[in-house]
Formats: structure tokens, C-alpha cells, sequence
């Protein structure tokens, strides 16, 4: 499914998007219901003097994940719980906003079982490398008993790497720079936790680079014909669930199975990757008219 702008106030938009029955807007809005939550609870500690301002609460304490290995198995849910807590705002704003901006992208090329699986997965892989970071390199023993990470960093990262690695050759508009490919925002956003590293939040970065591995990596599962979103909806993960396509000239009834759907989607998307090359080179009506009719059907395509 696209997002499409429409015409209308801001009010109107954020219902018309928050209305509809997809993925996206449901992940954004667990984000913000979570927020608020914990806000709350924080707000009525404070208020009543039983923790500071900017203490951590029981509330946030239980869905953070802990790097320590034993404090984590008393918690094993915060793998998962993690992915979906900020006590900032402007963490929430920038998240909920990289959220937005690469699960449209994706939404565009890729169906919404992908767009959750790759939440999670990027998640699950980015608490893996920030538990792993913190319990293998002598720089942070000492902080690992206290250590806890948070936050949706490195499910939405995942799916911007994903989505870049899927079609890199996408244009974005960018405010002030112009258009740039979709995989040279990908590549800043992984140089720049690659080099904070060293700064204030070194388990975020960490967690972060572990989802854009993540990314990557589903990105190339994909283009082999392997698609570990199917445990969203089947029995068994990389299950070759069969679809059912209708071709010209073809019964209707006719299996695809995944390997080769996602085999043909990977031809298209470099047939769609090299019409987006000529345009950033030559500009749309350099296309023919057979070429325009193609980008034309991908960008119509409703998943």
C-alpha cells in the first residue's frame, strides 16, 4: 500500500493515515500509546515524590532490555518490549518521523507482512549486538550490570537499509541538498552511528549498526528467492509458501512459489533501478514510452 498526499488540513491527513488498517500506522501509533504510558506513570512518580524527574521508573525498567545475562533472563521479554519504549521526545519525533519516511518506501515495494517482520527482526538483531557488545569488550564490563538499551532505532534503521539495499537507486527529495539515491542516506545513517561508537551512547549505536546488518541481510535473503517474513503468517520460517499469479496466458489457478516470486520481483526491481538511473541522469522525458508505462504500473502497485 502507498501513502498518497491528499489535500487537506494536517489534522485531516494524521486521521486519513492513522484510519487506515495497516501495518504502519499501527506500529507508529504501539510506539506512541507506550510513550504516553510510561510518561504517565513517571509523572505520577514525581508528582507523589517517589522518584526524580529523570529517574528511570518500574514501568520503563521492565521493558528495557538489560545487557546482563542474568538480569535479562529474569526479564526475556524486553527483547521484544525494548523496540517500542522512549522516555524523549525528540527520540520519539525522530524515530516515529524515519518510521514514517522508510515504511512508505517500503510499503511501495514490499507488503506489510515484510514491514513488521523487519521491525522485529532489525530489533531482535540489534538488541543481539548491544547484549554482545556489552558482555564481549573489556570497555564496557564495568557498566554492563546497569547497562539497559531502548528505544526503535534499529527496527526503523533496518528498514531504511532494506528498503535502500532493495531498490538503492530510488531519488529522495531532500530539503536543501536536492535529490539524492535512497542508498547514500542509508550509508550516511550508518556511518554516523559507526563513528559515535565512541560518544555518549555507545550500546544505541552498537544496536542500531545490528539492525542495518539486519537490513542488509534480509535485502539479500529476499533477492535468493528466501523470505523469513513468512513465520508472520505460516507455520515455519523460509516455508515456500505457493502463490497463486495470474499471468497472460496462463490459468489463474497456477502456483508461484516464493523463491520464484521474489526471483521475478528482483528482475523487475533492476529493470525499475535503471529507469530511476536514466532519470536521475537525463530526466523523465528522456524515457521511452514503454519505460514510462513500467514505472507507471510500480508506482500503481498495491501490496
Amino acid at each position: 500500500m502507498v501513502y498518497q498526499h491528499q489535500q487537506g488540513n494536517l489534522g485531516d491527513a494524521i486521521k486519513r493515515f492513522f484510519g487506515k488498517p495497516s501495518v504502519l500506522p499501527r506500529l507508529i501509533l504501539i510506539n506512541l500509546v507506550v510513550f504516553l504510558a510510561v510518561y504517565l506513570v513517571n509523572l505520577i512518580l514525581w508528582l507523589f515524590k517517589i522518584s526524580e524527574k529523570d529517574s528511570l521508573n518500574i514501568f520503563a525498567q521492565w521493558l528495557a532490555v538489560p545487557s546482563e545475562p542474568s538480569r535479562l533472563l529474569q526479564k526475556p521479554w524486553t527483547i521484544f518490549t525494548y523496540m517500542f519504549l522512549h522516555l524523549g521526545p525528540l527520540h520519539l519525533i525522530f524515530n516515529m518521523w524515519m518510521l514514517y519516511f522508510g515504511g512508505v518506501l517500503f510499503l511501495h515495494y514490499l507488503n506489510e507482512r515484510q514491514l513488521i517482520a523487519t521491525y522485529i527482526y532489525g530489533g531482535l538483531a540489534g538488541a543481539l549486538v548491544y547484549i554482545l557488545s556489552y558482555n564481549i569488550f573489556p570497555v564496557f564490563l564495568e557498566a554492563n550490570p546497569f547497562a539497559i538499551a531502548l528505544g526503535a532505532s534499529a527496527s526503523v534503521l533496518a528498514i531504511v537499509v532494506a528498503i535502500a539495499a532493495w531498490v538503492p537507486n530510488y531519488p529522495v527529495n531532500l530539503l536543501l541538498i536536492g535529490t539524492v539515491r535512497i542508498k547514500y542516506i542509508a550509508i550516511a545513517l550508518v556511518i554516523i552511528d559507526f563513528f559515535s561508537i565512541q560518544g555518549s551512547n555507545p550500546g544505541g549505536h552498537l544496536a542500531h549498526l545490528g539492525g542495518a546488518l539486519w537490513g542488509v541481510a534480509y535485502a539479500s535473503l529476499l533477492r535468493k528467492g528466501l523470505d523469513p517474513a513468512v513465520v508472520f503468517n505460516t507455520k515455519g520460517i523460509f516455508r515456500r509458501k505457493a502463490r497463486f499469479r495470474a499471468f497472460p496466458g496462463e490459468r489463474k489457478n497456477r502456483p508461484e512459489t516464493d523463491e520464484q516470486y521474489n526471483r521475478r520481483r528482483a528482475t523487475e526491481q533492476q529493470t525499475i533501478d535503471a529507469i530511476l538511473d536514466k532519470i536521475a541522469q537525463s530526466g523523465y522525458d528522456s524515457l521511452s514510452s514503454k519505460e514510462k508505462e513500467i514505472l507507471f504500473r510500480s508506482s500503481n502497485r498495491k501490496n
